[in-house]
């Protein structure tokens, strides 16, 4: 008994080391010496998204359209001794985006597409990088936003899931894509749903 017991100590013990070296936790700023630009990132998933990749050593560029949201945010992460800087931009203005990478159909697709068009040479300068565009599960099954317990109890029914993810779990998924070991995945969806059901 006492030699299984033993035995199933090692095997925890060892299971624990590769658990915590997937999970990034056995290494140290897998992204550092990058810089991510977030456009959308003073509250919710994007601001989730930013402080998750300057945690795992990135520098971070949030952005909104309005400077107050710029400034909160930036003093936020700073305040946690984060590598952050910020900048107004408005994605769907040509101005805005061509600022943000100096320092979605039109808003939700066009201006991905043209973002990243500016933002790729500036990527091949420095040898590579990632680019992740994030979107609403909405974008597949347009679904109103609850106002109270009872329409959340309701869209969760109408989802067929437990509870509502929350932008922190979104963040950790997009440092994955922007990281070294995601460095042979391209072109692909990744839903962060919580099992919801969604197709593109």
């Amino acid at each position: 008994m006492q030699k299984v017991g033993l035995l199933l100590g090692r095997s925890a013990r060892a299971w624990r080391s590769v658990r915590m070296a997937s999970s990034g936790v056995a290494r140290r700023d897998p992204l550092a010496n990058k810089v991510a630009l977030v456009t959308a990132s003073t509250d919710g998933i994007g601001f989730a998204i930013a402080r998750r990749l300057a945690q795992d050593g990135a520098h971070v560029v949030v952005s909104s359209r309005k400077q107050q949201n710029v400034d909160r945010a930036v003093a936020a992460l700073q305040g946690e001794g984060l590598s952050v800087s910020g900048t107004i931009c408005h994605v769907g203005k040509a101005e805005d985006r061509e600022r943000l990478v100096a320092t979605i159909l039109d808003i939700n697709v066009k201006a991905a597409a043209l973002m990243t068009k500016v933002v790729v040479p500036e990527m091949e300068k420095r040898g590579g990088g990632s680019v992740v565009i994030v979107a609403s599960i909405a974008a597949f099954n347009p679904f109103p936003f609850w106002m109270d317990k009872a329409k959340e109890e309701s869209m969760k029914e109408t989802l067929r899931i437990r509870r509502i993810g929350t932008p922190e779990e979104c963040a950790g998924i997009v440092s994955f894509m922007c990281s070294e070991d995601a460095s042979y995945i391209t072109g692909e969806t990744v839903v962060v749903g919580g099992g919801t059901p969604s197709r593109l």
